[in-house]
């Protein structure tokens, strides 16, 4: 008998006695053969015996054998797509009687597709203008920019401040200490409040001060937190940019003019940001899908997807400096706060895979091996062992699933129709 609710799954089974008393004589026979009793040789101690005195050990090998056997044997009878390890309970097994168990699990649900195709997203292909262009060509000749020490004076705005740092608070986990730090004093990359404190300052003056850090700061050991640093100004420099001509152009790469290079970086300015539209309209049409598509999802992929996204964030703090170990997590806390976003993340992996499946969407050996020979130049290794270590600890198949779920939203992204 099988109870249905959502994913949650429950069934009595029921062992013949037959097959019980056939496990129970095979399992006795295999004890028998290593029973160690006093006054009897090493296989030799009778049955009735053995029974006896390893009856525990005898009940436990054959639970182990015929209950995940018979529950097996069910689930392709039902064809159930288990999830996780099924919850045994009530377990009956008496002498002469069938073995009977009940077994709660949750299974994968069936999703009824919705249309699919033809789903509004707003969408247009990027334009990029000419101060688009000139601005990025400002930055690469920021890049290939000389920047000459200065004579000592007070600090002036658009200088940039060769200055040594060490917080003294404010700082969770080890201390922000750098011998020297190079700051654009008013440029858009400085906090506010080193331009302040560092403004007329002379090299070779020691100071301490506070430096408010934004909520949404880069890096996770400082954001939102207010440091306090001792800092001692070592020198300014001033940036001296490359004159925009021809040879600037012929120094970057393959071009002959100033005009070549313009049109180049339009070209690549367009491409990110296309790049870019096109992944907010995919996250817009998953969202739709989600939202139009009502069907129960396993709790245990929801905890799984839970468990992931706070692993994530705390490699992100290690990388940060700050120890995962002194962070104390109420998973209680964790599971209410990330649920809803877990629980949508779930269910859009699930579209995605139902719609790959109806519409043939595979990944390739040769796509896969393409990302393979990808990972291992940036790595500097040869392909052979990123190959075994990615086949080793499962890195191929996050692969070939993350290629397949991309060419899935592609495909999703073609028979979309878009609007301005």
């Amino acid at each position: 008998m099988a109870l249905v609710e959502g994913c949650q799954h429950a069934l009595e089974i029921s062992v013949p006695v037959q097959e019980v008393e056939s496990e129970t004589a095979r399992v006795i026979a295999d004890v028998q053969k290593k029973a160690k009793l006093q006054g009897f040789r090493p296989g030799k101690a009778p049955a009735s015996m053995i029974r006896k005195y390893y009856a525990g050990d005898i009940r436990k090998k054959v639970l182990e054998a015929l209950v995940p056997k018979f529950l097996n044997k069910q689930f392709e009878a039902e064809n159930l797509n288990v999830v996780g390890t099924p919850d045994i309970t009530e377990v009956h097994l008496n002498d002469g009687e069938p073995l009977r168990f009940k077994a709660k699990f949750e299974v994968v649900p069936e999703i009824e597709l919705k249309d699919y195709k033809d789903v509004e997203v707003p969408y247009h292909d990027p334009e990029i203008s000419d101060e688009d262009v000139s601005l990025r060509i400002e930055e690469l000749r920021g890049q290939k920019a000389d920047y000459a020490n200065v004579d000592p004076r007070p600090v002036e705005v658009g200088d940039h401040a060769v200055v040594a740092l060490e917080s003294l608070s404010g700082v969770e986990g080890e201390p922000v200490k750098t011998d020297e730090v190079v700051l654009e004093i008013g440029g858009g990359d400085t906090l506010p409040a080193f331009t302040e404190n560092l403004l007329g300052v002379t090299p070779g003056r020691e100071l301490e001060f506070e430096v408010p850090y934004p909520a949404d700061y880069g890096a996770a050991r400082l954001a939102g937190r207010t440091v306090r640093f001792h800092a001692t100004l070592k020198g300014i420099r001033k940036k001296e940019l490359p004159e925009l001509n021809d040879e600037f152009a012929q120094d970057l790469g393959d071009y002959r003019t100033v005009d070549e290079l313009r049109e180049s970086v339009r070209k690549n300015i367009f491409a990110q940001r296309q790049i870019e539209a096109q992944e907010a309209a995919k996250n817009e049409l998953v969202e739709k899908l989600v939202d139009s598509h009502e069907f129960p999802v396993p709790e245990a992929f929801v905890d799984r997807q839970i468990r992931n996204r706070v692993e994530q964030s705390l490699r992100a703090m290690a990388a940060e400096g700050i120890d995962p170990g002194n962070i104390k997590l109420d998973w209680a806390k964790v599971k209410e706060t990330q649920r809803d976003k877990a629980l949508r993340e779930v269910k859009a992996s699930m579209l995605l895979a139902r719609i790959s499946e109806r519409e043939s969407i595979h990944t390739t050996r040769d796509e896969v091996d393409k990302e393979v020979e990808r990972v291992a130049r940036q790595q500097r290794e040869p392909v052979a062992a990123v190959r075994m270590r990615f086949e080793k600890d499962g890195t191929i198949s996050r692969i070939a699933s993350h290629i397949q779920t991309e060419k899935t939203l592609n495909y999703l992204f073609e028979h979309a129709r878009k609007t301005a």
